[in-house]
């Protein structure tokens, strides 16, 4: 529920890059010399035209999809990530990613015009499984829920999400469905044998659609998705664009890739998601949990804050 939720061919660049500033400029913490080296490469990127980069992504055998500024990142994140595996060979210590990623993009009962106090439920949980290390989607997840409170699907909501009456209403509530998804999980080792975490479009799936389902099931939040990714502030704070085009449409459209599957379908949504982390991280973004829930409250996570996966994914408990 993406857009209804918000009603080189030059010897001069063959150097490798760090971590610089993106102007081309050092910092006073980055004195060894080859920051210098990489400072200068980023500026020769900055002077590069749309079709110099475009050629050297080509010679690099590198996507050349994409509008000027995601090139740009993507050729620089190339040479850093050579350097970083040459320091890796000298000893360095490497960054930690997580293993897997798991993308969630919830479809909740909605009308057309929703009243403030509108208790959305979710009536599709979806969950699409990134390998960060082959850089593939490796599994999928979708079940269907019976909503409760308002079990009649609005038109609008059918005509939205193509989630029909009958869909809804013969599938199991929220807690039941959870359990699944926490044995699904569970059976991947994910947690125990191998660190992940959660990621969504924006923020509304966990702080409002994941919370206030828990509250209508009198179930407590799941510690799993206490903290995610938001792939939106990701996106944003790695290609240096505003909040503005950070709509799924949007970064699709500037990643140059197309949306494959239906609108608002849940799973066809996770997907594409999906399919802009897996760029993002192509191009060197090193994707980090940046948002949590906390007693309730919508909180952001600072990128200073140490790298933890999530916790094993636990049976969901009462709240009575």
């Amino acid at each position: 529920m993406d857009e209804h939720k918000e009603n080189i061919n030059d010897k001069r660049v063959n150097v490798n890059m760090s971590g610089t500033e993106e102007d081309g400029k050092t910092t006073g913490e980055f004195s060894d010399p080859v920051y210098k080296e990489i400072a200068l490469a980023n500026g020769y990127i900055n002077r590069m035209t749309k079709d110099e980069l475009r050629t050297k992504l080509a010679e690099l055998k590198l996507d050349t999809r994409g509008v000027k500024d995601v090139m740009k990142k993507r050729l620089k994140s190339h040479y850093k990530k050579q350097k970083l595996m040459q320091s890796v060979a000298a000893g360095a210590s490497t960054d930690t990613y997580y293993d897997y990623i798991c993308v969630v993009d919830f479809e909740a009962t909605c009308e057309e015009d929703n009243p403030p106090d509108f208790l959305h439920e979710i009536i599709e949980f979806p969950m699409v499984l990134i390998n960060t290390h082959t850089l593939e989607i490796v599994d999928t997840f979708r079940e269907y829920v019976k909503p409760e409170v308002n079990p009649q699907l609005s038109d609008f909501c059918v005509k939205l999400t193509g989630i029909t009456q009958k869909m809804v209403d013969e599938a199991d509530t929220f807690p039941a469905v959870l359990q699944r998804v926490v044995l699904w999980l569970q059976e991947r080792d994910l947690g125990t044998k191998y660190k992940y975490a959660m990621l969504t479009d924006g923020s509304w799936d966990m702080s409002k659609f994941l919370n206030i389902q828990c509250r209508i099931s009198r179930i407590r939040y799941p510690q799993f998705a206490k903290k995610w990714i938001n792939i939106r502030k990701s996106y944003g704070n790695f290609y240096k664009v505003p909040r503005t085009q950070t709509k799924l449409s949007t970064m699709l459209e500037k990643l140059g890739l197309k949306y494959e599957g239906r609108p608002h379908s849940g799973l066809d949504d996770s997907r594409n998601i999906a399919r802009i982390a897996l760029r993002m991280l192509q191009d060197g973004c090193q994707l980090r949990v940046n948002e949590r829930m906390h007693a309730g409250q919508l909180l952001p996570v600072p990128s200073s804050a140490p790298v933890e996966g999530a916790p094993p994914p636990l049976n969901p408990r009462s709240r009575d």
